[in-house]
């Protein structure tokens, strides 16, 4: 890359208490809107569960803003004259607080170098004038979406970027969501591991987005016949929603892999097109 990157990658629902916050999903202004008041600009505003989940802490532990905010302004004076960018990545829950991250870096770090973020499977999280204000900041955002993943669809299912674009969409609606960045678009029908009727589990799983990232080729084409990502762990978390070849034969094939190639054990499935 050239430069030393500060790379914060965020996980996904873990606890209760988050998946509580998950479902609270009235947009609330953020507190730090300076432009706010401008005349034709759309107020910023994020999911308040989201917004909650990022912003509370206590005098034991602070909150995940405050963790990050310090940790990177340390970061930034401790390698002071050399070249860097951040790269946010989250699935899930951590999607949604990467571009929450992102946004409070873009904005409250002076002199922030460039921030990019990558996401799977996230949620929306704001409305058009927090996708604005990213955008302004020069925040880079690549979301990649299983074509089957519910998950990325909400909030906002009925109420979101579609209609915008049609200019029917009220942004003062306290559910007029919009997705932000740009869209990295995979399917699991295009696995030829996965069933193609996998069930939501399977389709918002990290694993399988990872493999299908590792299979893609493009749009509308055949998943990739040499795609190296090991389906070890995808397959033991994931069986049930592989295809049968694969779990009744998989020992089989990788031991028959295995003695081929000489290839450790723990390695890849072939391909079927291989």
């Amino acid at each position: 890359m050239g430069r030393r990157d500060i790379v914060i990658a965020l996980r996904g629902t873990a606890t209760c208490l988050e998946w509580a916050e998950n479902f609270r999903d009235l947009l609330v202004e953020q507190n730090d809107n300076d432009d706010d008041n401008d005349e034709g600009v759309v107020q910023s505003k994020v999911e308040c569960g989201f917004l909650s989940l990022y912003k509370t802490g206590d005098h034991r532990v602070p909150s995940l803003a405050e963790s990050v905010v310090n940790e990177v302004q340390r970061l930034i004076e401790k390698y002071k004259g050399e070249p860097l960018s951040i790269t946010i990545t989250g699935h899930s829950l951590g999607a949604a607080l990467s571009l929450l991250v992102a946004d409070d870096l873009s904005t409250c770090v002076p002199n922030a170098p460039p921030v990019a973020v990558f996401s799977f499977g996230g949620p929306r999280v704001g409305n058009r004038g927090f996708a604005d204000r990213l955008n302004d900041n020069n925040v880079k955002v690549l979301r990649i979406v299983n074509n089957q993943d519910v998950i990325t669809r909400v909030p906002g299912m009925f109420v979101s970027e579609s209609l915008d674009k049609k200019e029917m969409l009220d942004c003062r609606m306290p559910w007029a969501y919009s997705h932000v960045g740009t869209e990295f678009r995979v399917d699991t029908k295009m696995s030829p591991f996965l069933k193609p009727n996998a069930d939501v589990a399977c389709c918002h799983d990290l694993e399988a987005y990872l493999h299908l990232v590792d299979g893609f080729t493009a749009s509308n084409c055949p998943f990739r016949p040499n795609a190296k990502r090991s389906l070890v762990r995808l397959l033991n978390e994931q069986r049930s929603n592989f295809k049968r070849l694969y779990t009744s034969k998989g020992k089989d094939l990788t031991i028959n892999l295995d003695r081929e190639h000489n290839f450790p054990r723990s390695s890849c499935l072939p391909s079927p097109s291989s």
